[in-house]
């Protein structure tokens, strides 16, 4: 791997008070600060092997090892960038028989083993200190297995170690059904909590706490306790990863339920380690060697390398300073909004609607919400009180006097925001910032009637707003690169993920998903059972069946999106019958109760159903097809924009790699535009 940052493992010997010999401190350092996480490649596995024979060979020999990180960073495992370079079975066995082989001699070892996790441990990283003897943990680190979230497994020992501190259940927790929560992380408290680790220490003082307490249990002053290995409720546990996989992925991650079959192995302990580890070898060398591996690193790629320099974004110095917030609306979108800006931007917040009730409504909800993050220990006293004073509520847009960015979240109307912007724009300055949250009307009509449109920009966030971390920044066509360029610095601090979006009908994601749920709808319409629609889409691994994603944007707000996209593109986009009974019924659902579908809805009436095939296909067919026109309209700057759309703001599987690689593996991109999306090799093995 001749890109790869090598992390090196740099040995000294300390004296340690109470301890006879000397302690060998290794310390992994990629030579980069904490933005650069150190990694495990083959260089750095073999910077480990050496400072281990190094070890083994000081005389006199040391009384214990350790193994710490450079400030704020343990390890965060395996170099995902070299990936790409493993072009054979052989080649990703290596990368995985090697790991194994340098970690174990940790926990092989005869003088005692110590990992002093000083900062985020993340997948080989979290197993490189679990194969030492004894951990201790910094109460700001946080630990995590992300390889399912990614399409991977653990595969240097951790399905195999982790179940016996912590038990087989916790086990999946944190190998299974964190990782497909977004690869949630544990904090370095409840790490110990589980068995993780022994001991918690400060990280004011966490090196030399560390190395007291080694001291003590090299000596035999400090007692580990640890948790006997419990073998009971085996069954139940690895139930549960199951149930857990089919909820998330649909049976569609190779890598998830590899994890799940890994974990089942590991009830055999310590005597079936090698067995375990051996199986971990081959899970690993299959999923290395697979298109869905390929297009989850793919992802992970745009997600922390494109996702951070957005392509297209003006220059960060054009951006003005936002020192305070108008938003007009106070709605539970709007209240969402206000409630994100006070949080992020720090700056004073008002709400404006149309009736007091309306205004203390909002007021109210906010200031209500952050009672709860106080209660739930996510803010302190002081800073719940600092930001309940920001957020305040007017029936007058004079309040927005002074604001150098105001967005607007009323209702859906074109005419409606074009009279709001005009009513905005007699009272602010010439630079303030006019934003609207549309999910499908058009900026530039907007901002047509203004006479400065040119600081008109679309901010299109996603319900739930505090969740979903894609921001759709729109250029409407007299957009200027001072306005633009606020609204991506705005966008960063507020800690979303800007993609730059052209003023194109609904944009990227509500125009895919309109597209998409528009099949289904349409096939219920004609008379395919909604059962056979549900599950038609289930090898695509969604997080949700279309009528549940139905049921999360609310009825109401798709029929509004469809009739928009059926007047942009009435050959391409339709409107459902169902749809319309579900909204004039006022139906949040198309069934009555669970699984029984609303005999009042009228559905499945038609005479030409199609099955969960033909469904599939039309619904993929369409998505190629959308996705191919939005590339020849300039929508986006390029097909890994509409994949970013699609992970972030959609919850689009990451092993799927967004959709376009999914098109692609399928053959459907090109059985519809006439090429792939992608090169072979970018999201998928090498030719």
């Amino acid at each position: 791997m001749s890109n790869e940052v090598v992390t090196r493992s740099l040995v000294r010997y300390l004296s340690v008070p109470g301890l006879s010999g000397e302690l060998a401190l290794i310390t992994l350092d990629n030579g980069h600060d904490h933005t650069r996480p150190s990694t495990f490649g083959p260089g750095g596995l073999a910077s480990l092997d050496a400072a281990l024979d190094e070890v083994a060979a000081h005389s006199p020999t040391p009384a214990a090892i350790a193994v710490t990180g450079k400030p704020f960073v343990f390890a965060v495992g395996a170099d995902l960038s070299g990936i790409p370079a493993i072009t054979s079975p052989a080649d990703a066995r290596q990368i995985a028989e090697t790991g194994h082989r340098v970690f174990r001699r940790l926990k092989d070892s005869a003088v005692p083993t110590f990992a002093f996790v000083n900062g985020a441990a993340l997948g080989g990283g979290l197993e490189l200190a679990l194969h030492c003897q004894h951990r201790t943990i910094s109460s700001t680190a946080v630990v995590a297995f992300p390889e399912v979230f990614l399409g991977l497994v653990p595969g240097w020992g951790g399905t195999q170690l982790l179940p016996a501190l912590t038990g087989i259940d916790a086990a999946v927790t944190v190998i299974v059904e964190n990782a497909l929560a977004q690869n949630k992380m544990t904090p370095g408290p409840k790490a110990a909590q589980l068995g993780i680790a022994d001991a918690v220490f400060e990280p004011a003082d966490f090196l030399e706490r560390s190395l007291e307490w080694a001291a003590g249990v090299v000596t035999g002053q400090v007692t580990v306790a640890r948790r006997e290995p419990d073998t009971t409720g085996w069954d139940d546990a690895i139930a549960r990863a199951r149930g857990i996989v089919a909820a998330r992925t649909r049976g569609a991650s190779p890598g998830a339920l590899r994890a799940v079959e890994l974990l089942d192995l590991a009830r055999a302990g310590d005597a079936g380690f090698t067995a375990g580890t051996a199986a971990e070898d081959d899970a690993l060398t299959d999923l290395l060697m697979s298109d869905e591996l390929r297009a989850g690193l793919y992802s992970f790629d745009l997600v922390n390398k494109r996702a951070k320099r957005p392509a297209g974004a003006p220059d960060r110095a054009l951006a003005r300073k936002v020192t305070k917030v108008g938003v007009v609306g106070a709605g539970l979108m709007a209240s969402q909004l206000a409630l994100l800006f006070a949080r992020r931007l720090e700056v004073p917040v008002v709400l404006t609607d149309v009736d007091q009730a309306r205004v203390d409504k909002g007021v109210g909800w906010v200031h209500a919400e952050l009672a709860k993050l106080t209660e739930r220990g996510r803010l302190s006293p002081d800073a719940r009180n600092r930001l309940t004073g920001l957020v305040t509520g007017s029936l007058s847009k004079d309040a927005f006097a002074d604001a150098d960015l105001v967005i607007e979240a009323v209702f859906e109307e074109l005419s409606v925001k074009q009279q709001v912007f005009a009513e905005v724009e007699a009272v602010v300055s010439a630079e303030c910032v006019l934003a609207t949250n549309t999910s499908a009307l058009s900026v530039t009509e907007m901002a047509a009637g203004l006479q400065h449109p040119e600081r008109v920009v679309g901010l299109h966030f996603f319900n739930p707003v505090a969740v979903l971390p894609l921001l759709e920044v729109v250029r409407a066509e007299r957009t200027d690169d001072a306005t633009l360029a606020t609204a991506f610095a705005v966008g960063k601090a507020l800690k979303k993920s800007c993609v730059l979006v052209a003023d194109a009908p609904a944009f990227v994601v509500n125009r895919l998903l309109t597209r998409f749920l528009g099949e289904v709808t349409a096939a219920v319409d004609a008379g395919t059972p909604v059962a056979v629609a549900e599950r038609a889409l289930e090898p695509l691994g969604l997080p949700m069946t279309p009528f549940e994603l139905l049921s999360l944007v609310g009825p109401a707000v798709a029929l509004h999106v469809a009739e928009r996209m059926h007047e942009a593109f009435p050959e391409r986009y339709g409107v459902s019958t169902g749809l319309q009974r579900m909204v004039a019924l006022g139906r949040p659902s198309v069934y009555s109760e669970p699984g029984v579908v609303d005999p009042e809805l009228g559905l499945e009436g038609g005479d030409t159903p199609l099955t969960a095939e033909e469904l599939r296909d039309r619904a993929e067919r369409a998505l190629a097809e959308e996705i191919g026109l939005m590339l020849d309209e300039g929508v986006v700057r390029g097909v890994q924009d509409i994949d970013l759309c699609m992970l972030l703001g959609a919850g689009w599987p990451f092993w799927l790699g967004g959709i376009s690689a999914y098109l692609d593996r399928t053959g459907v991109s090109e059985a519809v535009t006439g090429s792939r999306f992608l090169p072979r090799g970018v999201a998928s093995l090498p030719a």
